[in-house]
């Protein structure tokens, strides 16, 4: 059971427990600090969070979540994309989901990071690490969601017969060019060398 203050529950904690969403407090805590070596932005646990609330309802209306393409239906539905949010709504609703009580208990990152601080008495690690590595890491991560929702979006138009197939590889590589040699390489690289070197 998810800790409250002062009786009263936080959006996140409420939803947790309503959608037995059994752990999912422990995973947004290690997520956010870090715990397993990476840290998770709170915008992209927000967005973990609602595609977790979403499966669950789909599974509790007899829908079968994996096949159902759970990241794309959300992605569309947050998209601000009308055309691809009344597609999803449908799906959702030929499945017999209540999609407005759905989208009411999503939540914004600020509403993780009240739960977090709140009901979790969570708190960020010192961050003393190398820089560098640090913005390396993130922009990895940031390429990584990328090509997962390109391949789910591609899937699930594909599914619904607006593409012609879904097996596309989705190539997502971030590079950039130096101004003075014109010699272009992938971020990390250049970051971690500290460079291009040209100037040396």
């Amino acid at each position: 059971m998810s800790q409250t203050n002062g009786g009263r529950q936080t959006k996140v904690a409420r939803v947790i427990d309503d959608y037995d969403l059994t752990g999912m407090g422990s995973r947004l805590e290690a997520a956010w600090t870090g715990e397993s070596g990476d840290r998770t932005s709170l915008r992209d646990l927000a967005d973990e969070f609602n595609e977790a609330v979403l499966e669950a309802a789909i599974r509790d209306a007899g829908g079968a979540p994996l096949e159902f393409e759970v990241s794309g239906t959300y992605e569309a539905l947050s998209s601000g994309a009308e055309a691809g949010a009344t597609r999803a709504r449908r799906r959702l609703e030929r499945e017999d989901v209540d999609v407005d009580s759905v989208e009411s208990d999503f939540v914004t990152h600020q509403a993780v990071h009240t739960y977090l601080k709140r009901d979790r008495d969570a708190s960020l690690p010192s961050d003393n690490g190398d820089p560098r590595e640090r913005k390396v890491k993130s922009i990895e991560k940031l390429q990584g969601r990328l090509t997962a929702v390109t391949e789910s979006a591609v899937s699930s138009l594909a599914a619904a017969d607006e593409i012609d197939q879904s097996d596309y590889e989705v190539l997502v590589n971030v590079r950039v060019v130096c101004p003075d040699c014109g010699a272009g390489q992938p971020v990390g690289e250049l970051l971690r060398e500290g460079g291009c070197g040209c100037t040396n």
